[in-house]
């Protein structure tokens, strides 16, 4: 996962949790419902990208190095 991405996602999950915070001070049940499907978005796609990373570590690790043939 990229490191904009890892931001990306760390603060889309922060804005989240804020929206929950604010909608549970206020008793806006629809802001804090927006909130917490915010942060299950982000964790989504948070397991999403490690996933891709998971699957490039396997790929990298099964395909031949061609550097090391002469």
């Amino acid at each position: 996962m990229g490191l904009d991405d890892k931001v990306n996602n760390k603060a889309e999950e922060l804005g989240g949790k804020v929206k929950e915070g604010a909608g549970r001070a206020t008793g806006d049940g629809r802001l804090e419902a927006e909130g917490k499907a915010q942060q299950g978005e982000s964790k989504l796609k948070q397991a999403g990208e490690k996933i891709k990373d998971a699957a490039k570590n396997v790929k990298d690790a099964i395909t031949p190095d061609h550097k090391d043939r002469r």
